[in-house]
């Protein structure tokens, strides 16, 4: 497996897919470094030279914000927010929708698993 910006991306894949493997790199950032490195992106990872992997490493060096970079610039940015106690960092420190969506009926993905509130109250009759 060939290792690019600290992660080991498949061989069995064509190079344009396999980068989609490191974090903040997705389709089009993968197409345009295999356009600007003049390299073939339908070729399988396997079947590059290690000249060529080291231009895909130096590449994505320069000009992108990858994996653990990335990541931390993304939480610092969200302490930011929450630490000025601005609105979209209060909704994330709550987990709701930071964006404007609506809550009465739908998110889910950020609420969580529904709890049930209170439930009837009975009396158990002892007979």
């Amino acid at each position: 497996m060939a290792r690019v910006a600290g992660i080991e991306i498949s061989n069995e894949k064509r190079l344009w897919v396999s980068l989609m493997d490191v974090y903040g790199v997705g389709e089009s950032k993968a197409k345009e470094l295999c356009e600007n490195t003049k390299l073939d992106g339908n070729k399988l990872v396997k079947d590059l030279s290690e000249v060529e992997l080291d231009v895909v490493r130096r590449y994505i060096e320069e000009n992108f914000k990858v994996e653990g970079e990335l990541r931390q610039g993304i939480f610092r940015d969200i302490k930011r927010l929450q630490d000025i106690r601005s609105y979209r960092g209060v909704r994330h420190k709550l987990g709701l929708p930071v964006r404007g969506q609506r809550t009465r009926h739908n998110a889910r993905t950020r609420k969580g698993k529904s709890r049930p509130v209170g439930g009837l109250k009975r009396k158990l009759e002892k007979t």
